[in-house]
């Protein structure tokens, strides 16, 4: 049988039910506890296009932002009704359809972030 860095204990008859990512038992994880700590984004705003893998469709893309997923879909909500187009908020990247990296940049300086082009 081949052994795997995923795969390990899962199971201790001494402690109970084991994590699979620190190893320790549940009641003991750590891992919960640093993801809390890590932060969302780092600080910088990013705004780009890209039109990879949407059928030659355009889309801006806002990363970077140090939110939680209630205030960024707020906020993803607010930059789609400037723009006055659809959008989506997904694994904490706000996606604009179509091409409005500078309307963008301009609401997110309103709302008091450090937002900057990035890309062409």
């Amino acid at each position: 049988m081949k052994s795997s860095s995923t795969s390990g204990l899962v199971y201790s008859t001494e402690s109970g039910r084991m994590c699979a990512e620190c190893r320790r038992a549940l009641a003991e994880c750590i891992c919960k506890t640093v993801a809390k700590t890590r932060p969302v984004g780092d600080g910088v705003v990013r705004v780009s296009r890209e039109t990879k893998g949407r059928g030659g469709k355009s889309v801006t893309i806002v990363k970077g932002l140090a939110l939680d997923p209630v205030a960024l879909a707020l906020l993803g909500k607010q930059l789609r009704t400037a723009c006055g187009s659809g959008g989506t908020v997904k694994d904490g990247v706000i996606e604009v359809q179509g091409d409005h990296c500078e309307r963008i940049v301009e609401a997110l300086k309103k709302h008091g972030h450090s937002a900057k082009r990035a890309g062409g």
